[in-house]
């Protein structure tokens, strides 16, 4: 198995999807669950200020005065349908995963080796950071019910694209900033090699999961594993 090491690490940052755990929960169970309850949810909380305020964020976007308009769920729907990495939909999805999460409808898919490195890298003295699309109320929920059980307390910070978008190097100069560490002294894992671009463009230092079937490219720009039990950090 290819491994890799990266040296003088005070932070772990790390994605979710095809990192943490499979992208085909997110895409096969919690994007349909929130896309057939989005309509009946925002209805029936359209007096609740923390839901007004993303219906309003929708409808500034798209230039609709009315945020209860009914082009505001059909521009959600779609959004849901293309995958869009709005910061509105991604907040309302967190509220609605929130209610399928307590009511033990599923349970977050995690990786088998994940949890036991987290911890290892926790006793190591590292801090531990999630840099995900989905927001933080979301990513705090996905490690509050995983299949492992609630890992969340093992992360010191969260970080979702209201810091800008995963492929854009002002995000992570903001991140470094923000967990107050050089930037060589973090290093950020991800299966997305432009996200891993514009990380290592700061500085940091950079890891590339690919999960079996996918395979390390073979001129990649950036050390390459299968899991997180190839990687050593010191």
């Amino acid at each position: 198995m290819t491994e890799a090491q990266a040296s003088g690490v005070r932070a772990v940052l790390t994605d979710i999807e095809g990192t943490t755990s499979s992208i085909a929960f997110v895409r096969d169970v919690l994007f349909p669950y929130a896309r057939q309850r989005l309509p009946r949810f925002v209805e029936a909380h359209h007096d609740d200020p923390q839901v007004v305020r993303w219906l309003d964020a929708t409808a500034r976007e798209i230039g609709v005065e009315d945020p209860h308009s009914r082009r505001i769920i059909d521009t959600l729907l779609r959004w849901i349908d293309e995958d869009r990495k709005a910061t509105p939909l991604k907040a309302l999805q967190g509220m609605i995963w929130k209610a399928g999460y307590e009511a033990g409808d599923y349970r977050a898919h995690i990786y088998p080796e994940v949890p036991a490195r987290l911890r290892a890298w926790k006793a190591q003295g590292l801090k531990l950071y999630v840099y995900s699309s989905g927001s933080v109320t979301a990513q705090k929920l996905f490690f509050g019910h995983t299949e492992a059980g609630d890992l969340s307390s093992l992360f010191d910070g969260w970080f979702d694209t209201e810091v800008g978008g995963k492929r854009e190097r002002g995000s992570y100069l903001r991140i470094a900033e923000a967990i107050g560490l050089p930037r060589t002294a973090i290093v950020f894992l991800s299966d997305i090699a432009a996200e891993l671009d514009a990380a290592h463009d700061t500085g940091m230092q950079t890891i590339q999961l690919c999960r079996p079937p996918e395979r390390c490219p073979e001129a990649g720009t950036h050390p390459c594993v299968a899991d997180f039990s190839a990687i050593t950090l010191a």
